[in-house]
C-alpha cells in the first residue's frame, strides 16, 4: 500500500514538473498567477453530454435576444427592452449595433459562466469577450499528455477558433484586456503552427490599421473612446469589407439578458422563438433575475419573487433573506471580473443598503441586475502547495466554462461545437467564484 501511495505521490510531482517546463517565458496572463494541479476536472458523460447540448441551446437563446431587440427597436416587441439595452451607451455605438447588414450577426463564441452546485448548473452570465481562450488550450495541450479524455481534445480550442475565421484573422486586444495578451500571443503561434505561418497576428487596438483582413475583436465596447481605431473597423465590418466578431452589438453584451428571460411581459415574445421545452432547459440553469429600475410600483402590486413594492425594501431584509447578488449590467469597467458584484448575505446591513442605493441612482444610466444567489457545492481536488512543495488536497467551490465556436454560413442556425472548459477551482470559503492567486485552473475531462 505505501508503494503505491508512493507511486501515486510521484506520478503527480511529475505532472507538475510537465506543468512548469511547459509555461511559456512570460507567462499566460500578464501579472496573474494560480495554484497548479496534478488533476483535471473529471466531469461524468452525463454532465458532459448536457454540457454538449447547452451550447446549442445558448446558441438559440442569444439568436432570439438578438431577434427580441430588433423586433423592439421597430416597435414590434415593448419599446422599454430596447431602452433598457441601449441605456448609457453613445448613439453611434448603437448605430452601428443596428445596421441592417449586420442583422443576423452574433458573437461566434459564447462562454457561459457557470456555479457548480448541489442541484445542477447555474449560470451566471453570458460572455461574448472572454478570456482564458488561449490558456484553456494551453492546459487542454498540456494535460493531454497524460490525460486520454481531456474535453475538447489536444487541439480543439484551436480548431474551434479557426472553424470561426478560417481564413486567418488580427486578433485586436486594447490596454484595458492587456491581462490576456500573452495567452493570446501563445495561442496565435500555436493557430500558425497548425494552420500557416501568417494567418493570426496579435495587434494593439489603441494603434490598429485596419486591413483586409478578418479581426476577432478583443476589447470590450465600453472602452471604445480609448480606440481611435474603433469607429472605422465597426463601419468596415459594416460594409462587408471584412469580418469581424464579436460584432459591433454592445446590447447583446448586457447581462441583463437573463433578468429578461425571466420578465413576464416578454414571455410571449420568448415563446415565438423559443420551442416550450428549450425555455424550461433555459429555466433550469438561469437564476431568477431583476432588472433594479426605480419605476414606481402600483400600490396593489409587488415586485415578483420579492412582497415588495419599492427597491429600497431590500434594505430591510434580513441576513438569510438577503441570498441575492448585485452587479452591473454591462458597458462598463466594473462589468467584467467580479468587480461590481456584491452578495447581500455577507453584507452588513448599511452596506447592503448603500449598495442598493448605488444600483437605483444608476438608473437608467447605468442599470444594475439582481440575481438569485446560487451556492456551489464544495469537494476535494489536489494543487500543489508553493509553501511546502507537497501534493495536498483543497476543499473547493467550482466555477465551469464551457466555449462554444459558432460555425456556419447561417449566422441565425449555427453548428456549435464544444472545444474546451476551463475549471476555476476556489478555497471552499471563498463565495465569488473568480480567478485568484490562491484559484485552481485546470481543464475538464470526461470520466
Amino acid at each position: 500500500m505505501s508503494q503505491n501511495k508512493d507511486a501515486i505521490a510521484n506520478s503527480a510531482k511529475e505532472r507538475i514538473d510537465t506543468l512548469r517546463k511547459a509555461i511559456p517565458e512570460g507567462g499566460l496572463l500578464a501579472g496573474k498567477q494560480w495554484l497548479l494541479s496534478p488533476q483535471p476536472l473529471a466531469l461524468s458523460r452525463k454532465i458532459v453530454d448536457q454540457l454538449e447540448r447547452l451550447g446549442h441551446q445558448l446558441s438559440v437563446f442569444q439568436a432570439a435576444a438578438n431577434t427580441l431587440y430588433r423586433q423592439s427597436v421597430k416597435g414590434k416587441a415593448p419599446g422599454w427592452l430596447a431602452k433598457y439595452l441601449d441605456a448609457g451607451k453613445p448613439a453611434p455605438l448603437v448605430n452601428h449595433g443596428r445596421h441592417a447588414s449586420l442583422r443576423e450577426e452574433v458573437p461566434r463564441i459564447i462562454r457561459p459562466d457557470l456555479i457548480w452546485g448541489e442541484d445542477g448548473f447555474a449560470i451566471t452570465e453570458l460572455d461574448s469577450v472572454p478570456g482564458g481562450i488561449g490558456l484553456t488550450a494551453w492546459l487542454n495541450k498540456v494535460f493531454a499528455t497524460f490525460e486520454p479524455n481531456i474535453i475538447g481534445g489536444v487541439n480543439g480550442m484551436a480548431q474551434g477558433f479557426a472553424s470561426i475565421l478560417p481564413n486567418g484573422a488580427d486578433i485586436v486586444i486594447s490596454k484595458e484586456s492587456a491581462d490576456y495578451k500573452p495567452e493570446m500571443k501563445w495561442f496565435s503561434t500555436e493557430l500558425n503552427n497548425l494552420y500557416g505561418d501568417d494567418l493570426f497576428h496579435v495587434c494593439d487596438a489603441e494603434d490598429y490599421t485596419l486591413r483586409n483582413r478578418s479581426v476577432y475583436r478583443f476589447f470590450e465596447l465600453f472602452d471604445c473612446d480609448n480606440i481611435p481605431p474603433a469607429n472605422n473597423l465597426f463601419q468596415a465590418a459594416a460594409e462587408g469589407k471584412i469580418e469581424l466578431t464579436p460584432p459591433c452589438k454592445a446590447y447583446l453584451e448586457e447581462k441583463m439578458w437573463i433578468s429578461l428571460f425571466w420578465s413576464r411581459p416578454l414571455r410571449e415574445f420568448w415563446g415565438a422563438q423559443l420551442r416550450e421545452s428549450l425555455r424550461q432547459r433555459l429555466a433550469d440553469v438561469f437564476p431568477y433575475s431583476w432588472i433594479l429600475d426605480p419605476a414606481p410600483v402600483p400600490h396593489h402590486a409587488e415586485l415578483p419573487r420579492l412582497g415588495i413594492t419599492e427597491w429600497q425594501q431590500l434594505g430591510k431584509f434580513s441576513q438569510k433573506e438577503r441570498s441575492l447578488v448585485l452587479k452591473v449590467s454591462g458597458f462598463s469597467e466594473l462589468a467584467w471580473g467580479s468587480h461590481s458584484i456584491k452578495i447581500g448575505e455577507d453584507l452588513p446591513a448599511d452596506q447592503w443598503q448603500e449598495a442598493i442605493a448605488t444600483a437605483v441612482g444608476d438608473f437608467p444610466h447605468q442599470p444594475w441586475v439582481m440575481q438569485e444567489f446560487k451556492r456551489a457545492r464544495v469537494f476535494n481536488h489536489p494543487f500543489l502547495d508553493n509553501s511546502t512543495g507537497e501534493i495536498r488536497d483543497m476543499p473547493v467551490r467550482a466555477l465551469i466554462r464551457p466555449y462554444y465556436f459558432l460555425t456556419g454560413k447561417n449566422p441565425s442556425k449555427p453548428e456549435v461545437k464544444l472545444s474546451g472548459i476551463l475549471a476555476t477551482l476556489v478555497p471552499a470559503d471563498k463565495k465569488i467564484i473568480h480567478g485568484m492567486r490562491d484559484a485552481i485552473l485546470v481543464p475538464c475531462v470526461a470520466q
